[in-house]
């Protein structure tokens, strides 16, 4: 009777779908949103509760890029490429090459529906057990009103920069959710 009563129970969660844990981080609870599987790379998005793409204040990103081999040339061009926007600013890159893990930072402005703001991001750059790397974001946002908000911000960003890094390089890459949760 067990044996047939433990064989029932692991053939009803069998058909539970699977679904992607939350993620802590900075003192908030972020729930995957939104999953974009475009076959060269996938993107997870997590929002906190009452946040979404169109409106949020912080975010976390996983991105697994599977045809990428290695994480500290692609993170090094990153680091380039930010380097010749004029909307980026690129605060810190760091590289562990005995680890394969690469960090950066940087600030983004952003003039959207007339609503000026920042967006501080960090980057961990690593590679998957697998195949390819993975890439871990956490982006959040301040909105601009005055040069007193651009003081404040800049900083803010000073003080927290060194902590986020090392928060994000101490925070595991949770799996990629692949299909849609919708």
């Amino acid at each position: 009777m067990k044996k047939f009563l433990l064989s029932g129970l692991m053939f009803c969660f069998s058909f539970l779908p699977v679904m992607a844990e939350n993620i802590h981080f900075d003192d908030g609870v972020y729930k995957l949103k939104s999953v974009d599987n475009d076959n060269s790379k996938i993107e997870n998005e997590y929002y906190k509760d009452g946040e979404n793409e169109e409106s949020w204040t912080s975010k976390v990103e996983i991105i697994y890029h599977p045809d990428v081999s290695n994480p500290l040339k692609y993170a090094s061009d990153m680091d380039k490429k930010i380097s010749t926007k004029e909307n980026l600013l690129l605060l810190k890159f760091v590289q562990n090459k005995k680890l394969d893990i690469a960090v950066l930072t940087y600030l983004e402005n952003e003039l959207k529906d007339d609503c000026a703001c920042f967006i501080y991001n960090v980057l961990k750059y690593e590679k998957h057990p697998d195949k390819g790397i993975m890439v871990l974001r956490f982006a959040k946002k301040y909105i601009v009103n005055s040069n007193e908000d651009i003081k404040r911000i800049a900083n803010e960003v000073k003080l927290i920069n060194d902590d986020y890094m090392e928060r994000i390089i101490i925070s595991p890459i949770p799996p990629i959710v692949k299909e849609n949760i919708n």
